[in-house]
């Protein structure tokens, strides 16, 4: 059985809540490279939740980038322009993760900079804070 569209894009927005928790308090650890990649996670969960809403389809789910995300958002809301600066997110998606995605670098040791660990923090929040105040206007009945 098919749970309603409301219904899973709930669930995913939880997760991404949830995601966004756990990647900061692995940026308040000095885990910056793992931080990182969560961030991006967090994002990405936050808009599909958001597209799977909207377009009552599972074709978000084909992609992990922000910006191919967002610009789907964008011609839902045009509101989303305002969180185009969070497809700096996709940075972090292969080489906080895997060595042969930094080339001659290891990405625990790579990502050391708690500033940019902070801006990734805040983007993402940006995403979620958005994406939460359209699904709770458009869920208000459900």
């Amino acid at each position: 059985m098919r749970r309603p569209y409301e219904h899973e894009s709930l669930r995913w927005l939880t997760h991404a809540r949830d995601e966004f928790e756990d990647a900061n308090e692995l940026r308040q650890r000095d885990r910056f490279y793992i931080a990182l990649f969560h961030f991006q996670q967090a994002a990405e969960k936050a808009l599909k939740a958001y597209l799977y809403l909207k377009l009552k389809s599972g074709e978000v789910f084909y992609t992990h980038s922000i910006d191919e995300l967002t610009q789907m958002a964008i011609e839902v809301d045009p509101a989303f322009k305002t969180i185009m600066p969070a497809k700096k997110l996709d940075q972090y998606y292969i080489p906080t993760r895997y060595p042969n995605g930094l080339p001659g670098g290891i990405p625990s040791r790579y990502y050391d900079d708690p500033e940019e660990a902070m801006q990734a923090r805040n983007l993402a929040e940006e995403v979620i804070e958005l994406v939460t105040a359209k699904i709770d206007r458009d869920n208000a009945g459900y």
